[in-house]
């Protein structure tokens, strides 16, 4: 019995090697492959850097929305009071914050007093809300107190108000400055109640990264919030921080049994589940038009290979009449399809990877060469375009393009095996 090749053997190699590098004139497709490589490149290119900034926009949205916001709110229901009024504060706010710290997981509970008051200064009005909360507690907010863009003393709280840096922009103050805060229910008198005015001196300025959170948050000093808002002895709500806010579902439980038989939830995936859940819908959709492109690039190199066997064909029957089997001929076109794949795929990880990480000197690019404006913090959330390169990611869109690549190349390598050498040679 005649002694049998092994599988890809380096002549098959070689052969394969000669085919891609041939010149138009010699019956090779080198515009083809370079058209095929181009667009292997250029489809994992542009499907790792959006799988990036899709990763990072989530985390981006996700930290903001953990380093600046509860992540879990425990607020009383509905209940009359001794006087026969109806109302959600909670008297007793020391003894459930004592409760809600012992339950395992808890790393920071607040009581809160909020408000919604129009900010006014230099002939500036803006919508405000106010966040009524001990100094102590607001050094243990990530966003705020860590802040790397913050302006002023975070130690003089309780001499002032601390505001975010979109709320300073629109009424144009700074430190030392002086807002007034104006509430529509202030003082009961005989006649109703006036509309309550004080000043406060801007002590901290804040970026927390939240176009929303910083466009509208005043923190105030709790004792004085509730003064000002008529909550004497009371909070509105209790803020909590957990260690793992991923499993704060499963702490729900825990956590209402600790706030007392009137006590609600509202946690953050409550608050930004929607559109949490609208990212969700959109990555799945952007990951499936991204491997579409894939794919489109990888049938060039179909188009490249037929074009290839039928230049090829007198070749194809003198290496069969030598002595060359079925196997070692779709083993030739094979290589070269797929070696294709492996190159474009190889170069369009490289230039993902690189735009990912040098994504903000490449969009400040960008901004500039449009004259500013491409990325409007209003609309989106955050004021950057954030990329977060993820091994999953990446090795998601190399297990695409190659399995594509290889896929495809089966096609024409078995026509060029399956190859009548006589029919092949009849005309030559």
């Amino acid at each position: 019995m005649a002694n049998r090749t092994a599988p890809f053997a380096g002549f098959e190699w070689m052969i394969a090697w000669r085919y891609l590098r041939a010149r138009r004139s010699e019956g090779g497709v080198s515009v083809m492959t370079w058209i095929s490589l181009i667009g292997i490149t250029l489809a994992v290119f542009a499907l790792i850097a959006t799988l990036a900034v899709r990763a990072g926009f989530r985390a981006e949205f996700v930290d903001t929305i953990l380093g600046a916001n509860a992540h879990v709110t425990v607020y009383s229901g509905l209940y009359v009071t001794e006087t026969g009024q109806t109302t959600r504060a909670i008297t007793d706010y020391e003894a459930m914050a004592e409760r809600l710290r012992a339950v395992e997981g808890v790393t920071r509970v607040a009581p809160l007093v909020k408000g919604q008051v129009m900010a006014s200064a230099q002939g500036r009005n803006a919508g405000v809300e106010v966040f009524g909360i001990a100094r102590d507690d607001l050094m243990t907010i990530p966003r705020v107190a860590g802040s790397e863009l913050a302006l002023g003393d975070i130690a003089r709280f309780d001499e002032g108000v601390a505001i975010g840096s979109g709320v300073a922009r629109e009424l144009g103050v700074g430190l030392g400055d002086r807002i007034r805060l104006i509430s529509p229910d202030g003082v009961k008198t005989a006649f109703g109640t006036s509309p309550r005015v004080k000043a406060y001196e801007v002590v901290y300025i804040f970026t927390a990264g939240r176009y929303d959170i910083d466009r509208t948050r005043v923190y105030m000093p709790f004792a004085e919030a509730q003064s000002y808002f008529n909550r004497e002895g009371a909070a509105d709500e209790m803020e909590v921080m957990v260690a793992t806010p991923e499993a704060i579902d499963d702490m729900a439980p825990s956590l209402l049994r600790a706030g007392g038989e009137r006590a609600l939830l509202w946690t953050w995936r409550d608050a930004s589940g929607a559109f949490l859940r609208a990212l969700d819908i959109e990555d799945n959709v952007m990951f499936i038009i991204m491997a579409i492109l894939v794919l489109i690039a990888a049938m060039n190199i179909i188009s490249g290979l037929i074009m290839l066997v039928k230049n090829k064909g007198r070749d194809i029957g003198i290496l069969r009449t030598m002595g060359l089997t079925e196997g070692s001929i779709l083993r030739v076109f094979f290589i070269c399809g797929a070696s294709i794949g492996i190159v474009g795929t190889a170069l369009g990880v490289a230039f993902g990877c690189l735009f990912a990480i040098y994504i903000d000197p490449i969009f400040s690019a960008v901004n500039y060469v449009a004259g500013g404006g491409v990325w409007d913090p209003s609309i989106r959330g955050i004021y950057n375009l954030p990329a977060k390169l993820q091994a999953g990611d990446v090795l998601s869109a190399v297990v695409l393009s190659l399995g594509l690549s290889f896929v495809v190349t089966i096609f024409p390598a078995r026509r060029a095996a399956r190859m009548n050498p006589v029919e092949a040679l009849r005309y030559e």
